[in-house]
């Protein structure tokens, strides 16, 4: 799950270019692969603009560990799924720099409304945000080393080089590519999302792990909602 880095396309768009008559589905939600291999309970989102397709799907996808819900909203599954590889890496840095576990769940929840404020312009659901795709896969991503986001945040934070953790990897760690294309549309929308902001500032080399923190941290006093 992502979003183009030139044009600021959902995945979704991007397919649709690419094979205009075909109906896209999106499946995106808390599942670790791992889990999923060894049949361990795991729920989703299953969304699909056509109902009775989304059915059909959920019928044949479905097990009784894997469990599908169905959506309509397919841009709320994929900006939750795409905005949340972002902030893991954010709360990876939280973890690596031992600033402790109060520090994380702030993160995760500021985060959470970054990703709520960009749904929204690009129009999302709340309601989907607030699901599985949306929170229920930040919770995850935001709190587990086994997310590839996590644990490249978790480096840099113990004072890894961005370049260097990812160039010594196989796995793709997503939140490092999409950073810049998330702040990019926080810019096109006028959005205030330092979060994801500041990841890209580090994960781009343009400021320090301690420097991002402290900027942070130094942000005028506002009103939470």
């Amino acid at each position: 799950m992502g979003i183009e880095r030139d044009s600021l396309k959902l995945m979704s768009d991007v397919a649709a270019e690419t094979w205009p008559r075909q109906q896209i589905a999106v499946l995106s939600g808390p599942s670790f692969a791992a889990d999923v291999a060894r049949g361990l309970p795991t729920a989703v989102t299953l969304a699909v603009s056509d109902g009775a397709l989304g059915d059909y799907l959920a019928r044949h996808i479905g097990t009784a560990h894997f469990r599908p819900y169905l959506s309509d909203d397919i841009i709320g599954a994929e900006i939750g799924g795409a905005i949340k590889n972002v902030l893991a890496i954010a709360c990876g840095i939280v973890a690596g720099k031992k600033l402790g576990e109060s520090a994380r769940a702030a993160v995760t929840a500021r985060g959470f409304a970054e990703m709520s404020r960009l749904g929204a312009a690009l129009g999302a659901q709340g309601e989907t945000l607030g699901g599985l795709s949306g929170l229920g896969d930040l919770i995850l991503t935001c709190s587990s080393t086994q997310s590839r986001n996590f644990s490249l945040g978790h480096a840099l934070g113990q004072g890894a080089d961005a370049a260097t953790v990812l160039g010594a990897r196989n796995s793709v760690s997503e939140g490092a590519m999409s950073a810049a294309a998330v702040t990019a549309l926080a810019d096109k929308h006028a959005l205030d999302m330092p979060i994801c902001r500041a990841v890209d500032a580090i994960v781009s080399g343009a400021v320090s792990v301690d420097a991002a923190i402290a900027e942070l941290l130094a942000r005028p006093i506002t009103h939470e909602i």
